[in-house]
């Protein structure tokens, strides 16, 4: 093997290889290991700490670069390799290209609008996952639920992750967990899960049926497809995207702990409130107590008070009769005079009327020569008109009457 690798640093290195990055990944001891193909193969590279500490770009999957470094072969292997001294993209893949174009489309349809983003239920009864039986991503998910939340069941709808016939067979599990959801309320939140993988590996999840389906879900999607540093467009149009299947578990089933805590806390803080508001009215009550004191020492208040009205009362009612009394004795003195006043003033007034009265008397009028004609009814004559010749009239003097026959 090392002759074989000598061979090759003598005659080939340094070299410069352009290809697709396929299969990259971080250790972590910060050393770099992925492959670069074309068409008609491909070769493992390696890329150390001290070299990958120097790029000015993050090296992805379907990436083309060039790569400038020495051919070796990994002996426990017998591999062939690039030891990887600088690189630098040079242009992008055809699957890459092919991701960006749906990815612009989609997006101008509106369908990854930070809009349409739906936040995760606080408490969910149900969590569904949409993956493979024997997918690592699925172990994880559940053994995370299960240590954050026991209590809430889970639904595992059944699909290919990887593979020609996986599209189709994601979208049929997502219909059925919303047939299943609007019929029964199964899975208030679903997760969309995938282990980490080359471009290639996740493609199912790039592609346009899926990500319509995605689009069309009653419930949140979360969507933890690959690694951190994969994207998807299922990441896009999901509700939220979470860099692992395990942290898309944590996201939508908070830590029963953090549950617990909260329930704690509330219950001291209810606590607090009820012993405050028993102190508040215990304070109200002894105020109140202050105020009222005993009910016999309140009686004998009352009872004085009400002694010292009735005297008032007593006293009151006596000098009210005393000065009635006073009164009635001095209208009394009064009365004898008044009464003698007004009957002369009365009788004086009587004397004024009868002279008045007298003034008018007819008689008076007779006595200073006047006399009074009547006819034979008796009707007064006042006028020359009302008589005529031979007519009988009688005239009343001061001393008597007299009859008399008009001549003329």
């Amino acid at each position: 093997m090392r002759a074989i690798a000598d061979t090759l640093a003598a005659r080939f290195n340094p070299v410069t290889v352009r290809g697709e990055i396929s299969g990259f990944s971080r250790a972590a001891s910060g050393h770099c290991y992925f492959s670069l193909k074309d068409d008609t193969g491909q070769v493992r590279c390696a890329l150390f700490r001290r070299s990958a500490d120097q790029l000015d770009f993050a090296p992805r999957d379907g990436q083309v670069v060039e790569a400038l470094g020495k051919l070796d072969v990994y002996g426990p292997r017998g591999d062939l390799q690039l030891i990887v001294d600088s690189l630098k993209p040079a242009g992008q893949g055809a699957l890459f290209e092919q991701f960006l174009r749906l990815k612009a489309r989609l997006e101008a349809e509106g369908l990854f609008d930070a809009a349409r983003k739906r936040p995760l239920p606080a408490q969910p009864r149900s969590i569904g996952v949409v993956t493979s039986l024997g997918a690592a991503a699925l172990r994880d998910v559940v053994t995370a639920l299960r240590r954050r939340v026991p209590h809430v069941p889970v639904v595992i709808y059944p699909a290919a992750v990887q593979g020609a016939q996986a599209p189709a067979e994601l979208c049929a599990a997502l219909q059925s967990a919303y047939r299943r959801h609007a019929t029964t309320g199964e899975s208030e939140v679903l997760l969309l899960v995938r282990g980490g993988g080359s471009l290639e590996d996740l493609w199912s999840f790039n592609d346009e049926t899926l990500v319509r389906t995605v689009a069309q879900s009653p419930m949140p999607v979360v969507c933890g497809v690959g690694h951190e540093t994969d994207f998807t467009l299922a990441d896009f149009v999901a509700d939220l995207r979470a860099p692992t299947p395990t942290a898309a578990a944590e996201l939508c089933a908070p830590a029963r702990e953090v549950r617990v805590g909260e329930l704690a806390y509330l219950q001291e803080r209810l606590s607090e409130a009820v012993l405050g508001g028993i102190d508040q009215r215990a304070q109200r009550l002894d105020r109140l107590g202050q105020r009222l004191g005993r009910p016999s020492v309140r009686v004998h208040d009352s009872r004085q008070q009400l002694t010292g009205l009735q005297h008032r009362l007593r006293g009151a009612l006596l000098l009210a009769a005393q000065r009635a009394n006073s009164r009635l004795q001095g209208l009394q003195s009064l009365m004898p005079q008044a009464l003698r006043r007004a009957v002369a003033q009365h009788a004086q007034r009587l004397q004024r009327c009868e002279s008045a009265l007298g003034h008018l008397d007819p008689q008076l009028v007779l006595e200073r020569g006047y006399t009074y004609l009547t006819d034979a009814q008796g009707l007064a004559v006042t006028r020359c008109s009302q008589t005529q010749p031979g007519q009988s009239v009688r005239a009343r003097l001061a001393d008597g009457e007299l009859e008399l026959t008009v001549n003329r």
